[in-house]
């Protein structure tokens, strides 16, 4: 198959210069660029954006092929990346000036040596593989080849809506062909990877979008119907959605935090999904903190983090993420850990998550943690690899004892 599709080129090559020239996010550059021509049909975008985001996740061992330099591409360099990833996907590809030194790359010959290092191979940056290999140690390779598979599309039934026996059915009536899984209760696997945002199971609150991992944590927690639970980093609020249900609509659930944007997005979708018992509060200084603590039976630190955990859905946060960042982030997730556990009552239960696969963010911030404070206890942690084909994830539970 030959390449013949100009426009579609331009399109990849301007997103992967926004996105490495210009430092733009790729999800919101993909975003726009998919907009940006109404005559495109589905196979085009489905092109475009497939494209990008292989190219993004590939992006060093593409310009080791090319003999250019990741960190410092130019517009000419990507060009040849594009052909050089057209070539490896063996399509064929068109006489345009833009691919014309791709024919002189020996890809037997960087493919052997590729082999040999595995930062280039997986396609990492130095200073992450330095400290996975200094913190993960044999398992790091696997994980850095695991965090390089596409993602699955995982759904979470809203039970306050319907069963998932009768989501299953309901889906599998419009074509759309789902699997259980073991481990979560309310989790559908999409057995082909589609666009649901139109469906209307959807769009009325039926089903969000939700990996298993990220199930597991507000299983973890295990709200009970008429408990007080809070969600101290709720974001836009997957996981605080996923404790409604769990709670049965009954109790009080306090989903906060310090952008008002995500919870006024999280709102909406409570409202959608028929969620009543969300109230939700911005985080504005201590004292927003303060006027509840010892008050909740259960509480949930799901903390800002580097995200390792999630990278085969975010790409370029391994282009984007710095040393700085991981330090700076480290210090939020031992002050988040210090300040919001207060909110538990004495004899209550505090699960703290990542979505991250560093010890550094995960059990040695636990450790240090529970060696400053004789107030809680540990009670049970969870590690799950993205070796296991769903996102890297971390939650430990802890109790708060006086």
């Amino acid at each position: 198959m030959k390449f013949t599709h100009r426009n579609i080129a331009e399109a990849i090559v301007e997103s992967l210069e926004l996105i490495f020239l210009e430092h733009k996010y790729a999800d919101r550059v993909v975003e726009k660029t998919l907009k940006s021509n109404s005559k495109w049909g589905s196979k085009d975008r489905r092109m475009i954006a497939e494209n990008t985001y292989n190219i993004v996740r590939w992006w060093r061992l593409l310009h080791f092929y090319a003999d250019t330099d990741f960190e410092n591409p130019t517009s000419e360099s990507i060009w040849k990346v594009f052909g050089i990833w057209l070539t490896m996907s063996e399509i064929e590809l068109p006489d345009w000036v833009e691919f014309a030194t791709v024919a002189r790359v020996d890809f037997a010959k960087k493919e052997a040596e590729a082999q040999l290092q595995p930062k280039v191979l997986h396609s990492f940056p130095d200073w992450i593989n330095s400290i996975g290999e200094k913190e993960l140690a044999k398992t790091w390779t696997a994980e850095m080849n695991a965090l390089n598979q596409p993602a699955s599309v995982v759904l979470r039934t809203n039970t306050l809506k319907l069963s998932k026996e009768k989501l299953k059915k309901i889906l599998s009536e419009s074509q759309i062909e789902t699997e259980d899984i073991a481990i979560a209760p309310q989790a559908l696997l999409l057995t082909k990877r589609q666009n649901l945002a139109q469906h209307p199971l959807y769009v009325n609150g039926s089903f969000e979008i939700q990996d298993t991992s990220s199930q597991l944590v507000s299983q973890f927690l295990d709200p009970k119907p008429n408990e007080i639970v809070i969600d101290a980093c709720a974001g836009a609020g997957g996981k605080s959605l996923h404790l409604a249900a769990l709670m049965e609509n009954k109790g009080t659930l306090v989903s906060m935090d310090i952008e008002a944007h995500k919870l006024t997005e999280l709102s909406k979708r409570a409202k959608r999904g028929g969620v009543k018992i969300i109230n939700t509060s911005v985080i504005k200084d201590a004292y927003s903190l303060q006027k509840l603590y010892n008050s909740a039976d259960k509480v949930l630190l799901d903390v800002p983090c580097t995200g390792l955990g999630v990278i085969r859905r975010n790409p370029d946060a391994k282009w984007k993420l710095t040393p700085t960042f991981l330090a700076e982030i480290i210090q939020k997730q031992q002050q988040i850990l210090k300040e919001y556990t207060l909110m538990a009552k004495v004899g209550g239960t505090i699960v703290y998550a990542t979505c991250s696969i560093l010890p550094s963010e995960n059990e040695n911030q636990i450790k240090l943690f529970l060696d400053k404070n004789s107030d809680f206890e540990f009670v049970e942690q969870k590690t799950i690899s993205a070796t296991s084909g769903q996102d890297g994830f971390f939650m430990a539970k802890l109790k708060r004892v006086k």
